[in-house]
């Protein structure tokens, strides 16, 4: 048992560093929600169930651009769509594992502890090293609550007629400040970016989100393939 709490709180500890960033962007996701109409009740339902800033953001701009449920499922299940690529690589490691503590780490692989857990998967051959990655998504998780709580709060005290709009942009542009690092992903941004644009007016149902991501997917395949034939 001591084994046992040594690696989930070494998954803790691994996971902490990148919690700085997830404590604004939980903020903004609790102001939004409540600035968009969604009450504290619904708010902290989406937190809990969803898990996932990303796909919660973009759920709220599709939501209040007047987007069909069709549409907003559709993309909140492409945005998480790259769990499914988390599975897959941790899977080989758990398959020992009862269903019951399977269905429990996938709802904790979110994409931090995934960063942290998956090195240490590899590394390590004991048979509590699941631990590590409950460690780290626990972390996550209640980092996530208590910022989407606090930012419920915010939103409650913030008067209507100054807005908050803005910073739906604004989160997405700070997540991909990293990926400007790469010309691929740059490449790959611009391209989603112009289908997004092109398409708001043209696309309907307001389905541009999706059409933009499998243009961004496609277009990432190709770059990544002509790159490792030149090299």
């Amino acid at each position: 048992m001591n084994n046992n709490l040594n690696v989930f709180l070494k998954g803790i500890v691994d996971v902490s560093p990148l919690m700085i960033p997830v404590v604004p962007f939980g903020l903004i996701f609790g102001v939004l929600a409540i600035d968009v109409g969604f009450s504290p009740l619904e708010t902290m339902g989406m937190s809990l169930i969803v898990f996932g800033g990303a796909s919660q953001i973009v759920l709220l701009q599709l939501f209040s651009g007047g987007a069909s449920s069709l549409v907003i499922i559709s993309s909140v299940g492409a945005v998480n769509s790259r769990h499914l690529l988390y599975g897959a690589v941790v899977s080989e490691h758990l398959s020992d594992l009862r269903l019951i503590w399977k269905i429990i780490i996938s709802y904790f692989l979110v994409d931090q502890a995934f960063a942290r857990s998956s090195e240490y998967l590899k590394n390590n051959k004991d048979k509590n090293r699941y631990f590590h990655l409950i460690g780290g998504g626990f972390t996550v998780w209640i980092i996530w609550q208590t910022t989407t709580f606090l930012g419920i709060i915010l939103g409650a005290a913030i008067p209507e007629k100054l807005g908050l709009s803005f910073a739906v942009p604004l989160t997405f542009l700070a997540l991909l400040v990293n990926d400007f690092r790469r010309f691929i992903n740059v490449i790959v941004i611009i391209v989603s970016g112009l289908a997004a644009t092109l398409g708001y007016n043209y696309i309907p149902y307001k389905a541009y989100a999706i059409v933009a991501g499998l243009t961004g997917l496609i277009a990432a395949m190709i770059l990544t393939k002509m790159v490792k034939t030149n090299e």
